[in-house]
């Protein structure tokens, strides 16, 4: 199939095609002696499979890595993906659902509680936290401890959940201002940790040194965690805050 052909059957540009070819995501199988490019149908398997990520959210670089791992089994991973969508859906109906309930409430037909302005939005967040982080959570603390976090964070209301928000931006400069001194047992680092376990304690059902220590370092050992931290206050924040908690923790 030409690339004309495939642009037609899949709606993706031409543009898009040439640039999965040149970062190696979507490669034609064979490049004719006048230049054009042929897909097969193992590329167009290939080409759809690209589509459902990015229905996802995938970053390019992710589903490359996917795609091209030598483990990858295509049924499984619809399978996941199939599973991945319908979460996506029942998160839009709830959307559209608390949306008709806070215009009815508008118009005197309902009451909504505060606490059920926020349920949709608190439900997202925890089941983006099972999605990327919830196995790994569950072999460290265990199904129990998971489970009861996610019930604390669920009860939260509408006060408790804009103070966790403003407290982790509290945390995010108080953290940037320690790494300037570079000194993980300063005052302002102390305070950093300090904030970052009032942090948890909004969701924690019980706060331990222990577990705080294990949880920064699953911080710098997951590139996921590390990009967290990383993405919001400067390269190194990572490891820096793992270090700020090892030295609070030590000290409790």
């Amino acid at each position: 199939m030409l690339i004309n052909e495939l642009v037609k059957l899949s709606g993706v540009s031409a543009r898009t095609l040439r640039y999965y070819d040149e970062i190696g995501l979507l490669m034609p199988s064979t490049i004719a002696e006048n230049g054009y490019r042929k897909y097969s149908q193992k590329d167009i398997d290939r080409l759809q499979q690209i589509l459902f990520y990015r229905e996802l959210d995938f970053k390019l670089e992710e589903i490359k890595k996917l795609l091209d791992h030598p483990d990858y089994e295509v049924k499984e991973e619809l399978k996941k993906q199939f599973e991945l969508l319908l979460k996506k859906r029942r998160h839009i109906d709830d959307l559209l659902k608390t949306i008709e309930q806070t215009i009815q409430t508008m118009e005197g037909e309902l009451k909504m509680t505060n606490e059920q302005k926020f349920d949709v939005f608190k439900n997202n967040l925890i089941e983006e936290n099972e999605k990327s982080y919830g196995e790994e959570i569950r072999n460290k603390y265990g199904e129990a401890k998971v489970e009861a976090s996610n019930k604390k964070f669920k009860e939260m209301t509408e006060e408790q959940y804009n103070a966790m928000q403003q407290l982790e931006q509290q945390l995010f400069e108080r953290l940037k201002e320690a790494m300037a001194s570079g000194d993980v047992t300063s005052d302002v680092a102390m305070e950093a940790a300090e904030l970052h376990k009032r942090w948890l304690s909004f969701s924690w059902a019980k706060y331990t040194p222990e577990a705080h220590i294990g949880l920064a370092q699953m911080y710098v050992s997951d590139e996921r965690f590390t990009a967290y931290y990383d993405d919001r206050v400067g390269p190194g924040a990572t490891q820096f805050l793992h270090d700020v908690i090892v030295a609070y923790a030590a000290n409790k």
